[in-house]
C-alpha cells in the first residue's frame, strides 16, 4: 500500500485515497470530501495503484532536521499526565518494482482543457517509469544556440511538471532535446549510459484531439506520449526532409516506369570458335539495386548453366568463362558446379598471358 493508492474498507461502508502513515497499522485515509480517517491496514484493501497521479517534487539536498521530542520528555516538561496526539513523521519513497531495473522514460503534453483544444495551453511532464533518480536536462534550439527549458532530478516512478506553454510557443517544440543520467541514492545500482536525444515534435498533432491518448497508464487526462528510452534503448528518430522524401518517390517512379530490358551474357565468339563468356556482374546486368552478394553470385551460375546446357551436346567445343581474381568466391562456385553436374567436361586455367588467373576454360566432352 502506498500513498496515492485507492483503498475501499472492508467492513465499514467508504474508502479514498491514502494520504499518509501513523507507525505501522494505521494508514490516513482521505475521502471525497478532504476529510483525512485513519484505519487500520488491515482493514483496508487497494483497488486501484495509481502510483503516478499523485505531486512529485525534485530532490533537495537534505537538512538535517532536529529531533522532535518523545512524548515520555513532553510530559515530564509539562509535568502534565494528559496524553497527547503525536503524528509520527514519515518519510515516503517509491517502492522498486522488479520491471523497474530497465530504464523507461517519455515525454509527456497534457492539455488543461481538452475541450478547448483550438485555446488551452498545455502542460509538459517527463514521465520516469523505473527505479532510478534520473537528473535531466531539456532544452531546444534557438537562433544563436540551445534555451534551456527545464533542468532537476526526477524521483523513481514518477512524473515530473517541467513547463506550462501556449500556442504561441509551439514553434519552438519542433525539435527538443533531453540528455539524461542515471543513478540511485543510497544503495548499489548497474550503471545505464548517459542519454542524449533530440526528439521532433509534431506541432500539427496539439490542433487535433484524437490524437491526446486516455489509456496511457501515466496520466488520468487524455496525454500525448514521446518515448525517449525504452528498456534502456534510447528512441532514435528518423528525420526525412520533405524534398528527400519526393525525390526519392520521383526517383522510384522513374525506374518502375523504365522498360523492362532482359540480360544477356556478355558473349563472344574467337577466331576459334572458342566461346567466351564473361561472368563480370556489371557486364551481365545494368542496376544491380536490390541484390546482395548471395543474388549476385546466383545470377552468375544461372548464366553458366545456361551457356553450359547450350553447348553440352557439342563435343570439343572451348568455353571460356571470365570470373575474374577476386577472392576466389565465383571460380570455386564454378569449379562445384563441373564437379557435380558437368563431370564428363574437362576444365582447366584460361590462357595466363591473356586472362591471367582470371577466367576458366572448359572443353565439352
Amino acid at each position: 500500500m502506498n500513498i496515492g493508492d485507492k483503498v475501499r474498507f472492508l467492513f465499514e461502508t467508504g474508502g479514498g485515497i491514502v494520504k499518509g502513515f501513523q507507525g505501522k497499522d494505521i494508514v490516513l485515509v482521505e475521502d471525497e470530501n478532504g476529510f483525512s480517517i485513519p484505519m487500520l491496514i488491515r482493514e483496508c484493501v487497494v483497488i486501484d495503484t495509481n502510483e503516478y497521479n499523485f505531486e512529485k517534487k525534485t530532490v533537495a539536498p537534505k537538512k538535517e532536521e532536529p529531533k522532535k521530542p518523545t512524548r515520555s520528555a513532553v510530559a515530564s516538561l509539562r509535568n502534565d499526565d494528559e496524553e497527547e496526539d503525536f503524528e509520527p513523521q514519515v518519510t515516503y519513497r517509491p517502492a522498486e518494482r522488479r520491471e523497474g531495473e530497465k530504464l523507461n522514460v517519455a515525454l509527456a503534453f497534457v492539455p488543461v482543457d481538452i475541450k478547448q483544444i483550438s485555446t488551452t495551453i498545455f502542460e509538459a511532464y517527463i514521465v520516469n517509469d523505473s527505479n532510478y533518480y534520473i537528473s535531466y536536462l531539456y532544452a531546444s534550439p534557438s537562433a544563436s544556440g540551445m534555451k534551456l527549458r527545464s533542468q532537476g532530478i526526477i524521483e523513481p516512478n514518477t512524473k515530473l511538471f517541467i513547463e506550462e506553454f501556449g500556442r504561441e510557443q509551439l514553434n519552438e517544440l519542433e525539435r527538443v532535446n533531453l540528455q539524461l543520467f542515471a543513478f540511485k541514492q543510497e544503495k548499489n545500482y548497474m550503471k545505464k549510459p548517459t542519454v542524449d536525444v533530440e526528439l521532433r515534435i509534431d506541432t500539427v498533432k496539439f490542433y487535433k484531439l484524437h490524437t491526446f491518448n486516455t489509456d496511457s497508464p501515466f496520466f488520468e487526462e487524455p496525454a500525448l506520449v514521446y518515448d525517449i528510452v525504452r528498456d534502456d534503448r534510447p528512441v532514435r528518430q528518423v528525420f526525412v526532409e520533405a524534398d528527400e522524401l519526393k525525390e526519392a518517390l520521383l526517383k522510384k517512379t522513374r525506374e518502375d516506369n523504365r522498360p523492362a530490358r532482359t540480360p544477356q551474357p556478355a558473349r563472344k565468339q574467337k577466331a576459334d570458335n572458342t566461346i567466351e563468356v564473361d561472368l563480370h556482374i556489371h557486364e551481365l546486368l545494368d542496376n544491380t539495386n536490390g541484390m546482395n552478394n548471395s543474388d549476385m553470385l546466383n545470377y552468375q551460375l544461372d548464366v553458366f548453366r545456361k551457356t553450359m546446357d547450350e553447348y553440352r551436346n557439342k563435343k570439343n567445343q572451348r568455353l571460356i568463362f571470365i570470373h575474374g581474381k577476386g577472392e576466389g568466391v565465383l571460380r570455386n562456385a564454378l569449379l562445384k558446379e563441373l564437379k557435380s553436374k558437368y563431370g564428363s567436361c574437362v576444365s582447366q586455367d584460361a590462357s595466363f598471358r591473356e586472362y591471367g588467373f582470371g577466367a576458366l576454360l572448359v572443353i565439352i566432352k
